[in-house]
């Protein structure tokens, strides 16, 4: 049969295309719309039950802390607002100033110790053997571990008469019995070995994932020039380091000024305040002294703390990126 005129004007538009192009139509505006959007909305229905319940305990309640560091909090009377007060409350008090004390050289020793032990261990356990899963991974035990059985060990352990297992320890090394948690003088640095001693297996799986990528190379090219083991430690292993040591002393720090959970049920502030941090006396101020105001303008100050130290190792690691670039 002849093509009509129409068939042959057609003809030519449609040469060079597939037939499922030919006899494509374009849908509808909606439709194409509804195909574009779902695939973007898609994570976010994933994300919304989670997103819904950390704000339901994370934003609200901080903002509610907010609102209540103005005020005065009187459950059934009415919050009266006193601006200021009780921020100047906490920056004047002796006990929460002692508090921030605590707390700064919790921090450091424990970040300090924390980072050096991991490095030590990662060290010492980096290889392909085929042992070293089962002693990595016993090694890795006092993170996983519950907070409150590791402090219950570790109370067992601090046992202060001369037969406890430390002082037995400390026996055989010629040295006294030392009273650990209930001595003024060493409460707080036996708190302190108890968070290096679960925080140090956690840094040392970092510093594994991070020797991992060290071009070996490097350490055959030091050897060859004559370079001992120090001087490829110093001038291979710790450049190479360098983002690792950033993550894990932000994190080691920031983790170190909201510290409680092993004060609370190792020494619970004491003996005499001796080991009260800021997190221990916000406790304290909010649920056992009902000062939920105070309690909260000390929350709000920690907060800042944390922000402050966060942004400032930011900074600090921008300023080293671009100037090594």
């Amino acid at each position: 049969m002849a093509a009509t005129g129409v068939d042959r004007g057609r003809r030519p538009a449609l040469d060079g295309l597939s037939p499922r192009q030919a006899g494509a139509r374009p849908g509808p505006p909606s439709r194409r719309w509804h195909h574009r959007v779902t695939p973007s909305l898609t994570p976010w229905l994933f994300l919304a039950p989670a997103l819904v319940l950390f704000a339901l305990f994370k934003f609200v309640p901080a903002g509610r802390a907010v609102v209540m560091s103005f005020h005065e909090v009187r459950p059934y009377l009415g919050d009266r607002w006193v601006g200021t007060a009780n921020y100047r409350q906490v920056l004047t008090d002796d006990a929460f100033l002692a508090a921030v004390w605590h707390t700064v050289l919790l921090a450091v020793g424990q970040t300090g110790g924390s980072v050096l032990l991991g490095l030590a261990l990662a060290l010492l356990l980096e290889g392909q053997a085929r042992h070293l899963w089962f002693v990595r991974t016993a090694v890795f035990l006092p993170t996983v571990a519950a907070m409150a059985v590791v402090a219950e060990v570790w109370r067992i352990l601090y046992y202060p008469a001369a037969d406890g297992a430390v002082n037995t320890l400390l026996g055989w090394l010629g040295a006294g019995p030392s009273q650990f948690l209930n001595s003024e003088d060493s409460a707080l640095g036996s708190v302190m070995a108890v968070g290096i001693w679960r925080g140090a297996p956690y840094d040392m799986m970092i510093f594994l994932a991070a020797l991992a990528g060290v071009d070996r190379t490097l350490y055959e090219a030091s050897a060859v020039d004559g370079a001992g083991v120090r001087r490829r430690l110093w001038h291979v292993t710790l450049p190479a380091l360098r983002p690792a040591f950033a993550i894990l002393i932000t994190l080691a720090a920031i983790r170190g000024l909201r510290v409680f959970t092993e004060i609370f049920l190792l020494t619970n502030g004491g003996p005499n305040g001796s080991t009260d941090v800021v997190m221990t006396l916000i406790y304290r101020l909010g649920l056992e002294r009902n000062e939920l105001g105070v309690a909260a303008a000390g929350s709000m100050v920690l907060l800042g703390a944390t922000v402050v130290l966060t942004l400032a190792v930011r900074a600090r690691r921008g300023t080293g990126g671009r100037g090594h670039r």
